[in-house]
């Protein structure tokens, strides 16, 4: 078969398969991710070994230290990995979950049931653990999944794609339930995106330019994972004792991942005390400080931010700084530049904080704790699909919930209709 031949096979066997998937029971799903978790941990030398080629190569080819940090696997990564699984097994199985009832006046009984979606697209690059993370919540939600990686973890990404069909395999659900499309070829992305009647939902995890494509030639619905502009804003009222490690963690514990703060937002009453100490924090930790007029004329070893900078998602150590007279410039700033995703407020005046929350509109706003924790494992979700930053169908970290949608169940005893 040609490339095309192929592709739309994939796609109605995972309509099959996704069939097969609606109706499984939840003891048959969560046996299915228990011998998962179970063959990473038995299986981790060659998922490693995989993974150390693709290593290799995109070191060779110069990628660039985010994205490396972003493919590389380690003992530690794969045990998370493992221990996701286990987290989605252990929580509620949304779908056949009865909600909302109600009794109409001539007697009906009126819910909504939960569902699966159906089949899922999901495009990304680098990392190979939204394999397996896509993998069990979609086996759990009982949706069938098409991945297609990028080509800098193809070892990767197809070591464990063939670990999860075998998983499926052996325990009786449809090996083709989750299928990762081995060829790196753009047009069978484009493919994908214009599946009518055979992918229900494509979710894009990656750059800009990939965002881009896929939001631009997609003819399914899709949810964008867009990038990750992330803010910190330390008030005039925050205890800075609490605000100096955020803004560390924030930056520094992983550069290169979407909920890593971009740029750090410093009231101007605190400036003064505040930005000296977490400027040579952040440049102890290796970070380029980008900043604003006010804030070079306290750190005057900043470099002069620019207009782009503001919008600009790093993925790097690299932070723009500004210094704003007050939470609701703190706003603006974040309403004009930010990105949906996820915003920080240190503050300890509580009026302020309540403005922050209801103001910000971006997918996860947090008070007195790091951008970091806008993560699906984090937020109890187990692991997630992506992190959307479109308000619709689902916003924000997408676990097992954000999987289903909800259909209308009506039961009667004899009513017609008037």
């Amino acid at each position: 078969m040609d490339k095309k031949e192929t592709m739309i096979s994939m796609l109605r066997a995972a309509r099959e398969a996704a069939s097969t998937l609606a109706v499984a029971e939840t003891e048959q799903k969560n046996l299915a991710l228990r011998h998962l978790a179970n063959l990473l941990r038995q299986r981790k030398s060659d998922i490693l070994a995989a993974n150390a080629a693709d290593v290799s190569r995109a070191r060779e080819a110069g990628r660039t230290a985010a994205l490396i940090d972003r493919l590389t696997l380690n003992d530690a990564r794969v045990e998370a990995m493992a221990q996701g699984v286990e987290q989605i097994i252990a929580l509620p199985d949304p779908v056949g979950e009865i909600c909302d009832p109600t009794t109409r006046p001539n007697g009906l009984r009126v819910a909504r049931m939960r569902i699966p979606l159906g089949v899922i697209g999901i495009v990304f690059e680098a990392r190979p653990n939204v394999v397996v993370d896509v993998a069990a919540l979609c086996i759990k939600s009982g949706n069938a999944v098409i991945m297609r990686g990028g080509s800098e973890a193809a070892q990767s990404n197809a070591v464990l794609g063939d670990l999860v069909a075998e998983v499926c395999d052996q325990t009786g659900l449809p090996p083709v339930s989750v299928q990762v499309v081995r060829d790196t070829d753009r047009e069978l992305v484009l493919m994908l995106l214009q599946a009518r009647g055979l992918v229900d939902l494509v979710i894009p995890r990656g750059g800009e330019e990939l965002i881009r494509f896929v939001d631009e030639n997609a003819r399914v619905p899709v949810i964008l994972h867009y990038k990750g502009v992330c803010h910190v804003y330390v008030d005039r009222d925050a205890d800075l004792a609490k605000a100096l490690p955020i803004v560390i963690n924030a930056k520094v514990q992983r550069p290169g991942v979407c909920n890593a703060m971009e740029t750090l937002l410093i009231d101007e009453p605190i400036a003064d005390r505040f930005l000296a100490d977490a400027a040579r924090e952040l440049q102890k930790h290796g970070v380029e400080l980008r900043g604003c007029a006010a804030s070079r004329r306290i750190v005057p070893s900043m470099k002069e931010a620019t207009e782009e900078d503001w919008y600009t998602e790093y993925l790097d150590l690299i932070c723009a700084v500004r210094v704003v007279n007050g939470v609701d410039e703190a706003l603006a700033h974040i309403a004009k530049y930010g990105s949906s995703h996820t915003e920080a407020i240190v503050t300890e005046n509580y009026t302020t904080a309540g403005r922050f929350l209801r103001a910000a509109q971006s997918s996860c706003v947090a008070v007195n704790a790091s951008t970091r924790f806008n993560d699906g494992g984090e937020l109890g979700l187990g692991a997630e699909i992506g992190i959307s930053t479109s308000k619709l169908h689902a916003y924000g970290p997408m676990g097992l919930r954000e999987l289903t949608t909800a259909k209308f169940i009506v039961l009667g005893n004899g009513q017609v209709r008037k």
